[in-house]
């Protein structure tokens, strides 16, 4: 378990690593938009490409960072009912979110997104719009995202497992 336990804290510091840069993302992404309004307005000057770009990196900030929000147990939940329960009860609700919900899914984003990916990249794919960027970037953003979700669903399901272990079972006699 101690193994595991290891992969679980490597697994977290790449998604909080991810996490933490993506908030330098955000702020490339005011200043691009700031920049595009203050040019269309001020100088009737405008770029399909700074528009898109705009869009990469909210994309960008949207896919690298489902990992991190996951690690930071931000994700959408229902705790009005999960907080009724007890806590090994809790424990065994994300277990099975984790394995039967979102590791499937993550999977198969993973796998049905990495051929477009592959496709946009062999072909040299360019925004259909005049001055637009180049699309492979954008779609590895889906792929990679997804990978790191994955990941760090691995990670929640090898702490989860651990917390469970170290619990007083329940149907244990109290002494």
């Amino acid at each position: 378990m101690k193994l595991l336990l290891k992969l679980a804290r490597g697994i977290d510091a790449l998604n909080s690593l991810v996490g933490q840069a993506a908030r330098w993302l955000i702020l490339v992404a005011v200043l691009i938009s700031a920049f595009n309004a203050f040019s269309r307005k001020a100088f009737s000057l405008s770029s399909n490409g700074m528009l898109e770009i705009q869009w990469y990196l909210f994309a960008a900030v949207f896919l690298l960072c489902a990992g991190y929000t996951l690690l930071s147990n931000e994700h959408v939940r229902v705790d009005v009912l999960l907080s009724r329960l007890s806590r090994r009860k809790q424990l065994f609700v994300e277990l099975f979110g984790l394995i039967v919900f979102l590791a499937p899914v993550a999977v198969l984003v993973l796998v049905l997104s990495w051929a477009p990916f592959v496709d946009a990249y062999t072909s040299g794919e360019i925004s259909s719009n005049a001055g637009g960027l180049v699309r492979w970037p954008v779609k590895l953003l889906i792929p990679a995202g997804f990978l790191l979700l994955l990941l760090q669903a691995l990670s929640q399901v090898i702490k989860t497992i651990d917390e469970l272990r170290r619990l007083p079972d329940a149907a244990a006699p109290a002494n």
